[in-house]
C-alpha cells in the first residue's frame, strides 16, 4: 500500500481517464460494448459496488461508462506481474490477500468509501468457471457492517465468452453490463442491526443474478424461450 500512495493524485487521475478514452474505443469496437442504467450509480458520495464475476475484463467493463474512478479488491499476487502491477497500482486498485483479507486492505476499502469513493467486490471470490453466478462468499458483509453506504447490485454478460479462464487473447465477443436498482444504506443498515447478515447476502445475490439475466437476454433475446 506504501508504494501505492506514492503515486502523485493528479497523476493518477489523468492516466486513468487516458486508459478510460483507451478502452471506451477498443471495447466499443472489439467487444460491442454496451451499458444500461448506470445512472443508478451516484454521481458523488461512497459505495459498494456488487457483481458477478466472468472474466479479467470485469472491473474496466464496470468502469467504462462512469465519470469517476472504482477501487476494486484485487488479489495482491497481481501487483507483482510486470506490467500489470503498475497499471493496477495507477487504476485504483486495492490488493488484498486470498488467504486473508488483511487489515491494512480493509482499512483502505473503508477509507475509499468515508471519502466518498465508490469501492468494487466480486464476492464470488474467483472467475466463474461457466459464466454462470457462483454462490457469493459472505466476506463483504464485514465492510458493510463498517460503514453507512449502499449496495449497487451489477451484471455482467459475455465476458465469459470475450475472454474465457486460460485464454490469452481477447475474442471478439459481444459484452452487456446492467447496473441494478441499489440497495440503499438505510435498508443494508436494518439487516445488519437485527443479524440477517445471512438475508442481505441472499437479498444481494438476487439482485445481482437478476441484473445478470437482464444483460444475457440484452445480448441474446432468444435466450428468454
Amino acid at each position: 500500500m506504501a508504494e501505492e500512495k506514492r503515486v502523485p493524485p493528479h497523476r493518477r487521475m489523468l492516466i486513468w481517464l487516458v486508459l478510460q478514452w483507451i478502452l471506451q474505443v477498443i471495447f466499443g469496437i472489439w467487444l460491442r460494448y454496451r451499458a444500461r442504467h448506470e445512472e443508478r450509480l451516484p454521481a458523488q458520495g461512497g459505495g459498494v459496488l456488487v457483481s458477478n464475476h466472468q472474466s479479467f475484463l470485469d472491473p474496466l467493463l464496470i468502469g467504462l461508462p462512469l465519470s469517476r474512478p472504482i477501487s476494486f479488491m484485487a488479489r495482491d499476487s497481481l501487483f507483482r506481474i510486470p506490467l500489470l502491477g503498475p497499471f493496477l497500482r495507477y487504476t485504483y486498485v486495492i490488493p488484498i490477500s486470498r488467504r486473508s483479507a488483511s487489515s491494512t486492505s480493509f482499512r483502505a476499502a473503508i477509507e475509499n468509501i468515508e471519502n466518498g469513493n465508490l469501492v468494487g467486490i466480486f464476492p464470488e471470490g474467483t472467475r466463474s468457471e461457466d459464466g454462470e453466478v457462483q454462490r457469493f462468499k459472505p466476506g463483504f458483509l464485514a465492510l458493510l457492517k463498517r460503514t453507512d453506504a449502499a449496495i449497487y447490485p451489477i451484471g455482467i454478460a459475455g465476458a465469459y465468452q470475450a475472454l474465457p479462464r486460460g485464454a490469452w487473447f481477447l475474442h471478439p465477443r459481444a459484452v452487456r453490463v446492467v447496473y441494478g436498482e441499489p440497495i440503499p444504506a438505510a435498508t443494508v443498515k436494518e439487516y445488519c442491526a437485527r443479524g440477517a447478515e445471512k438475508d442481505l447476502l441472499a437479498l444481494t445475490q438476487e439482485r445481482v443474478i437478476a441484473c445478470q439475466r437482464e444483460a444475457a437476454i440484452w445480448l441474446d433475446p432468444e435466450s428468454q424461450d
